[in-house]
């Protein structure tokens, strides 16, 4: 299939690579379908593009990569809904707001898109954990200097 893309212009994609929202995503409710895309090769960063809105795309990040500690409990109501059976079916992103410089480029630990990578059933969770907020720093050391 082949789609176009706002980070990597028209690409084919594999219908198998397609992730599945049922309820869209917080406030892209008409979204349901999505592929992952590497920013580049070795870049930690991905895209979580649209199939269907060339010009939707989201910056994503491996959260612990960046927050080792970041932990958070998936309900069992969002745990039927994602077909997880198991913890090691789970892949968990969050969403960058990309700043200019990158630097001070900000997570959404609030709300992290989960993963089944064996369904390709996802969900944006809405946590209310106060320990995270929607623009946490990346970076946390240049910032504080």
């Amino acid at each position: 299939m082949k789609i176009t893309t706002k980070y990597h212009g028209a690409i084919d994609i594999a219908e198998k690579d397609i992730l599945h929202f049922q309820n869209g995503l917080p406030g892209f409710s008409d979204e349901k379908t999505f592929v992952l895309l590497p920013l580049d090769g070795d870049s930690p960063f991905w895209i979580l593009q649209s199939t269907s809105t060339p010009e939707l795309g989201f910056v994503l990040v491996n959260p612990f990569g960046f927050f080792p500690e970041y932990e958070f409990d998936i309900s069992e109501n969002d745990k039927q809904m994602l077909e997880l059976k198991s913890e090691k079916d789970v892949a968990v992103w969050t969403i960058l707001t990309v700043k200019d410089p990158f630097e001070n480029s900000t997570a959404n630990l609030q709300a992290p898109i989960v993963i089944n990578v064996e369904s390709n059933q996802g969900k944006q969770l809405i946590l209310n954990d106060s320990r995270y907020t929607t623009r946490q720093s990346l970076f946390l050391e240049k910032v504080a200097k």
